[in-house]
């Protein structure tokens, strides 16, 4: 049946107080996210009985419809036009709705936007790290033997893949200064150059500077006889980046409001660029380099001290922080575990929340017996959270029954346990569920795979054996709903 978006969007529209009640509009990869005059106006009721619609809530402002991934772009496209707004970004609707968030929410804010547009990269980075992964590996496929050397043909594939899995690593600081100066209102072009200049190839890069280090022959630059700034690049790290973006977005601002017009083009990018990589190798650099790796050996200590507790808590609560937004934080997080350590187990993980999720909706599907659209929600948000989105899974299906849920987090603790207990680490940042596999160092891949097991049981048979109590009782939403 051909789906009549226009009306979804209309549907939409009227359950939250019509166009006059809608200030901002945007949309992303599975919610349309808005910035609304006055919510008390939404029938939430309304809006989750409309066609499509998984799931609703209101996040820091943001009145957040889950939709679903292909679909949210055609209604909203549909959604502007009967409102009769302009197309906005996500960060624009955050701000409009951001006055009424607290100070840690304002934080993520910030990751979330900075971190949001350029995770498509971060993917196809990790995938194809983990596609050069198998090839490389020893022993995987052929005894004492990686594919390379038992099929020399395979080298020239192998090293344009290898160029193609680094590129966005290699550049990771040019990609995160061009998104965080355009959040913190600079110029993208200025902020690109500033995150290559820290990546330049006359700086030394992480292995270089370590082997320099150990010989006491770490080069410089001499500032006027005055003093010295190391030639140490930031390759793959975040928080120098992300700290020089900043800066950089100030100082051209603070330029623009005073340099006349006439002279802007010629003052304000040398000016704002020559302070700022002088700040940022001088100072920033070093300053932030070494609190990320204070962060990195704090949660490396935390995991081999009580690796149990650690990942009981992580297993339990990363699908709650999900719903509240603060995940994107975990982003950085393992990126700075990736350039610090060259492995991150948080992400691994996460793939087995968004894995236990999914299991938790498919079993759903199962319980659901007279109601198509929960069927169809149920199958289809459970394929979904399979390749790392979760979020119709989580409103369409398992926050509205609860269990559901309750036991995905359940099955989510077991498996992080496994896997951390185990030592399994991944190499990059991939898809986040079933396809996970490929970005995990190759020797922890089958007890991955159990973790995944894991994560796929246990939360299908909790939910199927809970949904018994929950009929009993009346509380399944199929019988609310029906």
């Amino acid at each position: 049946m051909k789906v009549d978006y226009r009306q979804i969007a209309a549907d939409i529209l009227e359950a939250i107080g019509g166009k006059d009640n809608v200030d901002k509009a945007a949309h992303c990869v599975t919610r349309l996210r808005l910035s609304l005059k006055d919510q008390s106006k939404v029938d939430e009721a309304r809006v989750k009985e409309v066609d499509l619609v998984k799931g609703a809530f209101e996040n820091s402002g943001v009145y957040q419809i889950v939709i679903g991934a292909g679909d949210v772009d055609r209604v909203y496209a549909e959604f502007i036009k009967l409102a009769g707004l302009e197309a906005a970004t996500v960060a624009e609707v955050k701000s409009a709705g951001g006055k009424k968030m607290n100070p840690l929410q304002k934080l993520v804010k910030v990751f979330s936007d900075v971190f949001m547009p350029i995770i498509p990269a971060i993917i196809v980075a990790g995938l194809l790290m983990g596609i050069n992964n198998l090839l490389a590996s020893e022993g995987l496929f052929i005894d004492g033997k990686t594919l390379i050397e038992a099929y020399p043909n395979l080298q020239g594939l192998w090293d344009l893949i290898n160029m193609m899995a680094n590129t966005s690593f290699v550049f990771l600081p040019a990609l995160v200064g061009w998104s965080a100066t355009k959040r913190f209102g600079g110029s993208e072009v200025l902020g690109i150059v500033m995150g290559l200049l820290l990546v330049h190839p006359d700086l030394l890069n992480a292995w270089g500077y370590g082997t320099a280090a150990l010989e006491g022959e770490v080069p410089t630059f001499d500032i006027l006889g005055l003093f010295e700034i190391e030639k140490v690049g930031y390759q793959g790290q975040i928080l120098p980046v992300l700290a020089a973006a900043y800066i950089l977005s100030q100082i051209e601002m603070f330029l623009k409001k005073r340099v006349p017009n006439a002279i802007q083009l010629l003052v304000v990018p040398i000016t704002t660029i020559v302070v700022t990589g002088f700040l940022a190798l001088a100072i920033v650099g070093p300053v932030t380099r070494g609190i990320g790796n204070v962060i990195a050996t704090g949660l490396v200590n935390t995991f081999e001290a009580v690796p149990v507790v650690g990942a009981l808590l992580f297993g339990l609560f990363y699908a709650p922080l999900v719903v509240t937004g603060m995940h994107h934080l975990f982003i950085a997080i393992d990126l700075q575990l990736i350039a610090d350590t060259g492995g991150t187990f948080i992400w691994p993980m996460i793939a087995l929340s968004n894995i236990a999720q999914g299991s938790a909706a498919l079993a759903m599907f199962f319980v659901y017996k007279h109601n198509a659209k929960q069927k169809s929600m149920a199958s289809t948000s459970a394929i979904s959270a399979y390749f790392g989105i979760t979020e119709p899974a989580m409103f369409g299906v398992n926050l509205p029954n609860k269990f559901p849920f309750y036991s995905a987090m359940i099955g989510s603790a077991i498996a992080a346990i496994f896997i951390t207990l185990n030592d399994v680490q991944a190499i990059a940042i991939g898809v986040g569920g079933l396809p996970g596999f490929l970005s995990i160092f190759t020797d922890k891949i089958l007890l991955f795979i159990v973790g995944m097991v894991i994560a796929i049981i246990v939360p299908f048979a909790l939910t199927f054996i809970l949904s018994k109590r929950y009929m009993k009782k009346g509380e399944l939403e199929e019988n609310k709903v029906a």
